[in-house]
């Protein structure tokens, strides 16, 4: 596998897992067969013109929009087993970690050790929690024609927090055994580039400097992605369904920092960039 650390905003970044080619020819664990037959079986619900089925994956369509994309991003990561900790110790094949240098903060490591460790017992008390209440929700499969539909959600979410908090215990493994080789890959800060620099314009496209850091640093925290990047970013390194998660990173982060009353003007901003991009490239497809 390698690793994608993709800023959402000057404070927050999504970290992503894409599997090698050798990896996705292996066979699938049992979890794993579990978590693609699911997949499959909801897919085909969505296809369903109405009823139940397609109340079922509005609603719960909903629901995974809503669960924080930090979670999202760790369950990307496989679980580490006792297999795959014997076989990553021994070979000491250092994983990637791709990302923009001009974005992030010189400690790449201490981020990463951040991500890894400050939602475990998040994901630990909640894990349980849902294992423990889901089988309470037993007397409404008695209901007929219903399905039992907070007993699926709760081992749902019990999954998912299970999945998030091995991943979070795979990346602290590959940072305590120095597994990780972060590298500053120059497409990415060429894409970041235009939403760091200040206006007036002293850093150029493409360079990776402290004082851009610094810059980003001294200011409130602000968004560097829209929605529609994450299909850019997806093309950049080669994995299309980044798109989603970076999306719904952007939409996440947007509005909590409306919430919390800290974008004032950095979204028209960011607007109206992207509008004087869009008649660049008109321009220069013109002549």
């Amino acid at each position: 596998m390698r690793l994608f650390l993709i800023p959402i905003s000057t404070r927050r970044a999504l970290i992503y897992s894409q599997p090698l080619s050798k990896q996705l020819s292996k066979n699938l664990s049992y979890i794993d067969r579990i978590t693609k037959k699911a997949a499959e079986t909801w897919a085909k619900w969505e296809e369903a013109e109405s009823g139940w089925k397609k109340s079922l994956v509005k609603y719960g369509n909903r629901v995974q929009e809503r669960i924080p994309f930090e979670e999202w991003g760790l369950k990307s990561i496989p679980p580490l087993n006792a297999r795959r900790e014997t076989e990553e110790a021994r070979q000491e094949k250092r994983v990637e970690v791709l990302f923009p240098g001009n974005a992030i903060k010189p400690d790449i490591l201490g981020e990463l050790r951040k991500i890894a460790t400050e939602r475990q017992d998040l994901h630990r008390r909640r894990m349980w929690w849902s294992f423990i209440i889901a089988p309470l929700t037993a007397p409404i499969a008695l209901i007929p024609l219903i399905p039992n539909i907070p007993f699926f959600y709760l081992a749902y979410r019990g999954w998912s927090h299970w999945r998030a908090l091995n991943g979070s215990r795979h990346l602290e493994f590959l940072l305590n055994k120095g597994l990780l080789n972060p590298i500053s890959m120059p497409e990415l800060e060429r894409f970041y580039s235009p939403r760091l620099v200040p206006s007036d314009g002293k850093t150029k496209v493409g360079e990776t400097s402290s004082g851009t850091v610094q810059y980003i640093e001294k200011k409130d925290e602000k968004m560097l992605l829209g929605e529609s990047d994450g299909k850019e970013l997806g093309k950049i390194l080669n994995a299309p369904e980044l798109a989603v998660e970076v999306e719904r990173a952007v939409v996440q982060v947007r509005e909590k920092l409306e919430s919390e009353g800290q974008l004032v003007e950095e979204i028209k901003e960011l607007d109206a960039w992207r509008e004087k991009e869009k008649e660049k490239a008109r321009k220069k497809a013109s002549k």
